[in-house]
C-alpha cells in the first residue's frame, strides 16, 4: 500500500526567504508526475549552463552565466520543498541532489577560472590553477559533509543561518561579483577560503567520526555484558 503524501498546509513553513519563495512555486506540482528529481536534474543544467558561459570569458558571458549560477542555486530549494510536501523522498534523491550541488559548485569555480585564463592570457597565476584549488577543495567538503549527515543526521551539517538566509545564500551576489569586475580577487579569495573551510570540515569530519565509533564501542559492549 502507498503512503499518503502530506497534504502541503501540514508542512511548517522554511526558515530561509528563497526556500519559502520554492514552496510556493512548487506547491502546485505536489499531485502532478513531476518529482524532486526532475527539478534536481533542471538545477544541475542550469548550473552547467552558467559554468560554461563564466569558462566562456567577456563581460556578457561572465554575467549571464553568474546570473545562471543563481538562478541554479535557487532552483536547488524547490526539489527539497516537493519532496517535503509531497512526501516523494528518497534516500537516493537525497544523496543525487547533494551530488548536484558539489557538481555545480565545482564547475562554477573552474568556470570562472577558465574564463580568465581566456581573457587573461599573461597572468603569473594561471586562473584556472586557483579555480581548480577552490573546486577540489568544495568537491571535498560536499563529500565529507555527505559522511558526516550519514553519521549524525541532518543536524549535523547544518548550515548557519540569520535573517532568513543561509551561508550558501552568498552566492545571490554573484551577479556583483561579475558586474563591477571583481572575478579575479573573488577567485583568488575562493581557492584560499575553500581549502581552509575543507580543513575544517576535515576536523569536524574525525570528532563526529570518532563519536560515533566511541558510541559504537559503547552499544557493542552494553550487549556483550547481557
Amino acid at each position: 500500500m502507498t503512503p499518503k503524501a502530506s497534504p502541503p498546509q501540514s508542512v511548517p513553513l522554511p526558515r530561509t526567504w528563497d526556500a519559502r519563495l520554492a514552496r510556493r512555486l512548487v506547491t502546485p506540482l505536489a499531485h502532478t508526475a513531476v518529482t524532486p528529481n526532475h527539478l534536481t536534474t533542471l538545477r544541475l543544467l542550469i548550473g552547467v549552463a552558467g559554468a560554461l558561459c563564466l569558462a566562456h570569458g567577456g563581460f556578457a558571458w561572465t554575467n549571464l552565466g553568474a546570473c545562471l549560477i543563481v538562478l541554479s542555486n535557487f532552483v536547488d530549494h524547490t526539489d527539497g520543498e516537493l519532496a517535503r510536501i509531497s512526501g516523494k523522498t528518497s534516500r537516493i534523491g537525497h544523496f543525487y541532489d547533494l551530488a548536484c550541488d558539489a557538481l555545480v559548485t565545482v564547475f562554477l569555480f573552474g568556470g570562472m577560472g577558465v574564463g580568465l585564463q581566456r581573457t587573461q592570457p599573461g597572468s603569473f597565476v594561471p586562473p584556472a590553477l586557483p579555480g581548480c584549488a577552490a573546486g577540489v577543495a568544495v568537491a571535498l567538503i560536499f563529500f565529507l559533509r555527505m559522511r558526516i549527515e550519514e553519521m549524525a543526521g541532518k543536524d549535523g551539517t547544518k548550515q548557519a543561518s540569520a535573517g532568513g538566509f543561509e551561508t550558501e545564500d552568498v552566492l545571490y551576489l554573484l551577479p556583483l561579483v561579475t558586474l563591477t569586475g571583481i572575478v579575479t580577487p573573488f577567485l583568488l579569495a575562493a581557492s584560499i577560503g575553500a581549502p581552509l573551510f575543507a580543513v575544517w570540515v576535515v576536523i569536524d569530519y574525525r570528532r563526529v567520526s570518532h563519536r560515533a565509533r566511541r558510541a559504537a564501542d559503547e552499544s557493542s559492549q552494553l550487549r556483550t555484558s547481557r
